[in-house]
């Protein structure tokens, strides 16, 4: 059951997270280690997991408020300006001394990229106050990730369960998790190589060895894959596969952030979707968000709008319905 379905008012999501400037060049290959290539014209894009992610959940469809930090330097208004012109709350955006985040970014040929993060303002983001507190408790959904310091996420996280309002996070850039933040978390989001950080393996693990390990950590789980979709498993024994639209990817810097702020607007929009065919329509969706925000170059630029998810989500999987407009659940 979806806001619009019913005529109730767009469901809330919550981002505390970063916000970077980010500079990215295209170059015909990435460099390797000691080796200097020759790239594009330099283009400054506003960027940071958390501020693609709200973005990416506003364009979606929801009500969404961003809690973070930029600096006291030229980068600032614009980060600003970015998130408000986007539709986001940035009452809980506050000013600190020093610079803001920078991401350095390269863009190859295929579309891959590597990414280098100076967080600058973004680590001064050590504690969250009553204010926070107050939007963190009125959203049906908070959106975490792990550019900005654990203990302000932990603190979130925590406000939000004792709230009941629905954890979501995506441990990016990934590292060991604290019990108090995993027995926070409703549902986590992870890439094959974060998987494993966070589940404690060493080296690369085939996904239903990942899923089984991190069901142990947290309830419900959706491992990213690409271009090769979304995997889902949960402690009810559920396991599901999803196919990615087919496209011509241009650049995948923001995809992950367009995939995961689509399904935090879905999942709570589903009130968090129990049957399989519901998660299913779930996660397509999530899909085609992170597929069309692929098909451009840029960051927050390139992150889709609902009708946009609606039509490559249509394109791609035509006998069921959006799972941002309606359908089952």
């Amino acid at each position: 059951m979806t806001a619009e379905s019913t005529g109730s008012a767009p469901v809330r999501v919550v981002v505390v997270g970063s916000t970077n400037l980010d500079l990215v060049v295209t170059t015909p290959t990435l460099p390797r280690p000691g080796e200097t290539v020759l790239g594009d014209a330099l283009r400054t894009v506003p960027g940071g997991k958390g501020a693609n992610q709200a973005v990416a959940a506003a364009r979606a469809g929801a009500t969404c408020a961003f809690v973070g930090a930029i600096g006291q330097d030229g980068f600032a208004d614009q980060l600003r300006a970015n998130l408000a012109e986007s539709g986001v709350d940035v009452g809980r955006l506050r000013n600190v001394p020093g610079p803001s985040g920078v991401a350095l970014i390269a863009v190859d040929a295929s579309a891959e990229n590597i990414i280098v993060v100076a967080p600058g303002a973004n680590g001064e983001l050590t504690s969250l106050a009553e204010p926070d507190r107050a939007v963190v408790e009125a959203a049906d959904v908070l959106l975490c990730q792990l550019e900005v310091p654990l203990s302000a996420v932990v603190q979130a996280a925590g406000w939000a369960r004792d709230a009941g309002t629905t954890v979501v996070l995506n441990a990016a850039p990934a590292r060991p998790l604290p019990a108090e933040l995993l027995d926070a978390v409703d549902l986590l989001v992870v890439n094959q190589v974060e998987a494993a950080v966070v589940a404690g393996q060493g080296g690369p693990a085939e996904p239903d060895g990942l899923l089984d390990a991190l069901v142990a950590l947290v309830p419900r789980v959706v491992l990213t894959m690409g271009a090769e979709g979304a995997r889902y498993a949960d402690r009810s024994g559920l396991r599901l596969e999803v196919a990615a639209p087919n496209i011509e990817a241009v650049d995948t810097t923001a995809a992950g952030d367009a995939f995961t702020g689509a399904l935090a607007v879905a999942w709570a929009q589903r009130r968090g979707p129990a049957r399989p065919a519901a998660v299913t329509e779930v996660l397509r969706w999530a899909c085609a968000a992170g597929a069309a925000c692929a098909r451009r170059p840029g960051a927050s630029s390139a992150l889709p709008t609902r009708d946009e998810i609606d039509a490559l989500y249509a394109r791609t999987y035509p006998t069921t319905a959006p799972a941002g407009r309606g359908g089952t659940s």
